[in-house]
């Protein structure tokens, strides 16, 4: 595939497609709602995801992001509020379950699913990853000599995008279907959720402390 200066375009498919196997805060997110509140909520989360990775192909064809990645303190912000959220994640999850471990109170902590979109486009823009991975990412796949380099850069991004949503709807699908099943058993779904909100917390503690 040579249009718009792109290059490789079969190994960024495969390449896309085992960076969203490797774990991390937006699987994260998306296998939380989708144990906490079901399907619906997983794919919706799915949706958030890939709403806040449209956003960063547009910000890196504009180069909004190599700006970003070489301030210091810009980058510092976004990592440092990118990880206190997924701690506040991680702990309205336990908090919440914890308090209520009983079926009754099962319907607890759900959540509007504008409410549910909107947290997933935030746990995506604010992980500083996901800038510098577009930053380092993109620019292999293109030719440093293309005449429409912003061109390649949005249709890599809608690319990626796309194969994202496939992907991490399968996960909110496969988390959800295992969470109605756990969900006959209420102590089975308490240390799901328990194990996502824990998770959530050492990814955001992760992301503040690591250099």
């Amino acid at each position: 595939m040579s249009l718009f200066g792109i290059v490789n375009f079969g190994l960024f498919c495969i390449a896309v497609m085992l960076l969203n196997a490797t774990p991390g805060p937006d699987t994260a997110y998306i296998v939380g709602r989708s144990i906490a509140q079901g399907r619906a909520a997983g794919l919706v989360s799915a949706l958030g995801i890939s709403a806040g990775c449209l956003v960063h192909s547009v910000a890196s064809a504009l180069g909004l992001t190599a700006i970003l990645a070489s301030s210091a303190s810009a980058f510092m912000v976004i990592k440092l509020a990118g990880g206190a959220y997924l701690i506040y994640l991680g702990l309205r999850m336990l908090c919440s379950r914890s308090a209520r471990p009983t079926d009754s109170a099962a319907v607890t902590d759900l959540r509007p699913l504008p409410t549910i979109f909107w947290q997933a486009v935030a746990t995506n823009l604010l992980n500083p990853k996901v800038i510098l991975f577009f930053l380092s990412f993109f620019p292999q796949f293109v030719r440093a000599d293309s005449p429409r380099k912003t061109a390649a850069f949005l249709l890599l991004g809608l690319v990626f995008v796309l194969l994202s949503t496939v992907w991490n709807s399968g996960t909110a699908f496969l988390a959800g279907t295992l969470a109605r099943r756990a969900g006959r058993s209420p102590h089975a779904r308490l240390w799901l959720e328990r194990l996502v909100g824990t998770a959530f917390i050492a990814l955001g503690a992760k992301l503040i402390t690591k250099n």
